[in-house]
């Protein structure tokens, strides 16, 4: 499958003129070798663990513009991508269809150690790097596989590069159960999961999942493909100057290949091959990065609305799927996502589509702290026992009652109108103005119905005060508190007039009407882009 060495990759630094290229220490080929060279009882027992499909993936070349372009639409209140059309996010089931890991079972959580040294040398044989580290070196767990020396010999073609390495893992690997085959496995699924399915920058390896890898049988009961979700999710919620994202990015590759096919970035391949990462390979663009990137911005900022695929899945056998057959119920479902401490809520509910249901209207997620990091729970032990039941119950069924997404756009675009509607890039793209101005009409609309409606509340309160002021002036029984409330009240009245004065100096009709306007030669532009179109395609024909 894909190659993401560290599970990192090191994107574009589009401030300068070079642009730095995908670097990958520890790549796929590397574990696909390992596997291979494990005996058939070893295989097995990864089968009985879910981890079959996963690692029999086949690489997938990184595109690397697409995932920086990507990174810089997340926004991490909400946890997920803004586009002009309203949220995206990948799903559990975008993640068991495209990767095959099972994200039914037990959440992938527990105790925190302050050291991993007893563990790491018990279990795997190796030193950590500190004594309060969780940390080993990726060249000595790729030794203690067999797998010493991972670079290309010259003159070696893909071919032999693959026995060779198979070969020496071969050598070294236990053939036998015992507790050599078991030590084997600990490290190898170490650096499954640690430079893969929860990948992290740096080279060293981590090893806090050890705890949850030390009895063997139970390591298939977990939620891996939930955990590679919740870890990516952080990592895109990172700060925006970084150009890197950790994880499994191959997923959010594919899953933008399937939802938003008209960026064009990827090529079907095999028909029918599960998982669905098999279907695809990226197609190549010899373009500089930085021009990529700014191509793909200006792709969904324009993309019409109907373009974008929310139920791409329909028609598919999910009979030749196991795994989504077991994941069905956690599917469609509010809930919270766990990946060790970091706990990060899957909000199925702004993105309803994705279900073929309307859209209503949410309340959008704020962030509670600014100091804290979006999506990490530091509320205390109590509220973590909810997530987790939460999880173990399977959250909450996403319902919609909503009869269109017209109600569901004006709140999105009153809300996050300043970040996705900046208008196209590309002025010959007359769809993209559309879109543009759409996106501006409907903010400005809504901010008119709000106004409105503060104005109507002000008048009556500014009649209140006045009747208020009437009534102490012809009042005699207590000339003290007459007086008073006089006083209030004409204080009242001059705020309220203020407020008045202010609001009318605000966006009214006249400004809706401006831009539905430009709306409509907008409009009328595309028509006659059309007609060009139609009349310059009977001309070739013709010729």
């Amino acid at each position: 499958m894909l190659s993401p060495s560290e599970g990192d990759i090191p994107l574009v630094a589009l401030s300068g003129q070079r642009v730095s290229e995908l670097r990958s220490r520890l790549g796929w080929a590397v574990v696909r070798a390992i596997y291979d060279g494990l005996s058939d009882f070893q295989r097995r027992r990864l089968e009985g663990m879910g981890f079959r499909p996963f690692l029999r993936l086949e690489e997938l070349a990184p595109d690397v513009a697409l995932i920086q372009a990507l990174k810089e639409r997340w926004d991490p209140e909400c946890h997920a991508f803004l586009f002009p059309w309203g949220h995206m996010i990948p799903m559990l089931e975008d993640m068991v269809r495209i990767t095959g890991l099972r994200v039914d079972g037990q959440a992938v959580t527990g105790v925190t150690y302050t050291s991993y040294q007893e563990p790491v040398e018990r279990l795997l044989g190796l030193e950590v790097r500190g004594e309060r580290s969780s940390l080993v070196q990726r060249t000595a767990l790729q030794a203690s596989l067999g797998v010493a020396n991972a670079r290309h010999w010259t003159g070696e073609n893909q071919v032999e590069y693959m026995v060779r390495l198979t070969e020496d893992a071969r050598a070294v690997l236990a053939e036998e159960e015992g507790v050599a085959a078991d030590r084997d496995l600990w490290r190898f699924l170490t650096l499954v999961i640690r430079k893969l399915i929860l990948g992290t920058r740096g080279d060293p390896v981590g090893c806090r999942c050890l705890p949850l890898l030390e009895d063997l049988p139970s390591v298939g009961s977990y939620a891996w493909g939930a955990a590679l979700l919740t870890h990516l999710f952080d990592s895109l919620g990172t700060s925006s100057r970084e150009t890197g994202v950790a994880g499994f990015f191959p997923l959010l590759q594919v899953w933008a290949y399937y939802h938003l096919p008209s960026l064009g970035r990827g090529v079907a391949r095999r028909r029918g091959a599960v998982p669905l990462l098999q279907r695809w390979q990226f197609c190549r663009d010899e373009r500089s990065l930085r021009r990529q990137v700014t191509l793909i911005h200006d792709i969904l900022d324009t993309v019409p609305f109907g373009h974008v695929r929310w139920t791409p899945y329909v028609g598919e056998n999910d009979a030749a799927q196991p795994w989504v057959e077991r994941g069905r119920p956690y599917f469609g479902r509010d809930i919270w996502l766990h990946c060790f401490n970091t706990v990060i809520p899957l909000h199925h509910r702004i993105v309803a589509r994705t279900l073929g249901l309307h859209q209503a209207v949410v309340e959008f997620p704020t962030r509670q702290r600014p100091w804290e990091r979006p999506g990490r729970s530091f509320r205390g032990i109590q509220q973590v026992r909810e997530q987790l039941d939460d999880w173990e119950k399977r959250g909450k069924e996403v319902v919609s009652e909503a009869t269109s997404d017209e109600d569901y756009f004006r709140a999105y675009a009153r809300r996050y109108g300043a970040k996705v509607y900046k208008g196209t890039r590309r002025p010959l793209d007359p769809e993209g103005r559309i879109s543009s101005l759409e996106g501006i009409l409907h903010s400005t609309i809504q901010q008119q119905d709000d106004l409105q409606g503060v104005v109507d509340q002000l008048r009556a309160e500014l009649d209140r005060a006045q009747q208020m002021v009437g009534g102490a002036s012809s009042s005699r029984e207590d000339p003290g508190r007459s007086e008073q409330e006089l006083r209030t009240a004409l204080a009242r009245t001059t705020t309220l007039e203020a407020e008045m004065a202010e609001l009318r100096l605000r966006p009214e009709a006249a400004e809706v009407t401006r831009w539905r306007k430009a709306a409509e030669e907008a409009s009328r532009w595309c028509q006659e882009a059309e007609a060009a179109a139609r009349w310059q395609q009977e001309v070739e024909e013709a010729a």
